[in-house]
């Protein structure tokens, strides 16, 4: 099961982390250190206090810059320019505000605005997946691949998405995307790609079933993450479900029994965050392919063909080959692309959901089809690579962070781990990993650090595991973990 992530507070020193736009040194700072204040001729010194300034009346805070000349500065101007005005000045206020309260002194107020500018316009902030989980929900789950990460960038100003530049007229929207996922899935005769996972199954219960019967098993009426439910959202697209056999057993016959000329399709589902053990049994694929209804089945993890590390794991190719007439699943799961929702099948069956009314509503934007669309034809995606990660790697990576800590004087310890898939893929896997072992006050210092850190609570100790964890990012790992020994130490 994933944890949840719960948001800390940010105990940051903008005095002593801080830096210019997009994470560089503001200018004046001569030791090239990040926040540095500016080298100031007559500035007081460390130990003359500011309030004995003469012509101040005893009272610092008249000498806290004003914001309109704080926004002429060529740093914060040009911050301005790059996350916009309304950003910076609220960085301008809140560094005010720190020395209306004696936090910092008026001489540290535009280094201290400038700690405060996040490092771009948009409120998320990068983290480092450090929980063992590679699917986390709560971060965002597949990180993308540098491949799909340039794609993105390339698309983000006008593009081809529907125009043959050819011959100058309206073409089919993100063809190439589609193109590409046809041919990773040659046993489709169709694809399409709307904007979630939930999404592709409402289409297909929305163009398939509505004012008619859904036949589920009663094992299969799942509930994943944040309460929500599946029997609710297909009952929400007009479509009535027919419950069939019980939550452990589940035959073919209780299928056939149920299917009639109110069915609208037999409902295959991934059981995702769970499993069911012991006296179980559930009807094969093939022998529902048989009766006369079309299979959907929902594999959720997007695994497009089998995976030798997870022979369980339901994939997309297996479910075609067997018989199901459609298959639903999600992009950012173990396909390790943006968050989408795939489906594929019969070619008149997606012909019918790519031509629904609803279909524009769930339609993805250029974006996530450049993006998919490098996941699929690009190099292993970091999800597939840490899915395969050596833990022999992983362990001689742990031993030489906890070397280099333990050098400055921090306990860290190498200690095995076990990581897991999360996102809802592959329950009940466990795949071994290896961790960075940290005294508990860390786990909060890290998470609301400079560069955010997010691991686990084991036995009283902050656990970094290293499976998730890009091993171009140990260095960036060892510095947030330095930089918040202060927090977790003091």
């Amino acid at each position: 099961m994933e944890q949840r992530v719960a948001p800390g507070r940010d105990d940051r020193n903008p005095g002593t982390t801080g830096g210019g736009p997009g994470g560089t040194a503001g200018p004046g700072s001569g030791s090239g250190t990040p926040g540095s204040p500016p080298d100031t001729a007559g500035a007081p010194g460390p130990s003359e206090p500011a309030a004995t300034r003469p012509g101040d009346g005893g009272d610092a805070r008249r000498r806290i810059p004003r914001t309109d000349a704080l926004l002429r500065d060529p740093w914060l101007a040009g911050a301005a320019r790059r996350l916009g005005e309304d950003v910076v000045k609220r960085a301008v206020r809140g560094a005010q505000d720190r020395a209306r309260a004696g936090g910092i002194t008026p001489d540290q107020v535009r280094d201290t605005a400038v700690a405060l500018l996040p490092g771009t316009a948009g409120g998320l902030r990068p983290v480092i997946n450090a929980t063992g989980v590679l699917l986390h929900t709560n971060l965002g789950r597949a990180p993308l691949s540098a491949a799909a990460r340039q794609a993105v960038a390339a698309a983000a100003g006008p593009t081809d998405v529907e125009l043959d530049l050819a011959t100058g007229v309206r073409a089919r929207r993100g063809r190439s995307a589609l193109a590409a996922l046809a041919d990773r899935v040659p046993a489709a005769g169709g694809v399409h790609v709307v904007n979630n996972g939930a999404a592709a199954l409402v289409l297909a219960a929305t163009a398939l079933a509505a004012g008619r019967e859904i036949v589920i098993s009663r094992g299969e009426m799942v509930e994943i993450g944040d309460g929500f439910r599946l029997p609710d959202l297909l009952v929400s697209t007009g479509a009535r479900l027919r419950e069939v056999g019980t939550t452990n057993r589940t035959t073919a016959a209780d299928y056939a029994a149920a299917v009639g000329p109110g069915t609208g399709f037999i409902l295959k589902v991934h059981p995702s965050n769970f499993r069911i053990t012991g006296f179980t049994r559930g009807a094969e694929i093939g022998e529902l392919a048989a009766l006369a209804a079309p299979v959907v089945v929902d594999i959720g993890s997007g695994l497009l063909a089998p995976h030798p590390d997870l022979p369980e794991e339901p994939d997309a190719a297996t479910a075609l080959r067997a018989g199901a007439a459609l298959v639903t699943a999600s992009g950012d799961k173990l396909l390790g692309g943006p968050q989408c929702g795939l489906l594929l099948g019969r070619a008149d069956l997606v012909r019918t959901l790519a031509r629904h009314p609803l279909a524009r509503a769930l339609r993805v934007d250029k974006l996530t089809l450049a993006a998919l669309e490098a996941t699929l034809t690009g190099p292993p995606t970091p999800t597939a690579t840490a899915l395969t990660a050596d833990p022999a790697g992983l362990r001689d990576r742990a031993d030489r962070l906890a070397a280099t800590l333990g050098a400055d004087g921090i306990d860290a310890r190498a200690v095995a781990g076990a990581a897991t898939v999360g996102g809802g893929g592959a329950p009940g896997v466990t795949l071994p990993s290896a961790a960075l072992s940290l005294p508990e006050p860390y786990a909060v210092a890290l998470r609301t650090g400079r560069v955010p850190v997010v691991g686990r609570l084991e036995a009283g100790r902050c656990l970094l595991d290293l499976r998730a964890v890009p091993p171009e990012d140990d260095d960036r790992l060892a510095g947030a973990v330095r930089a918040a020994r202060p927090a977790a130490e003091g």
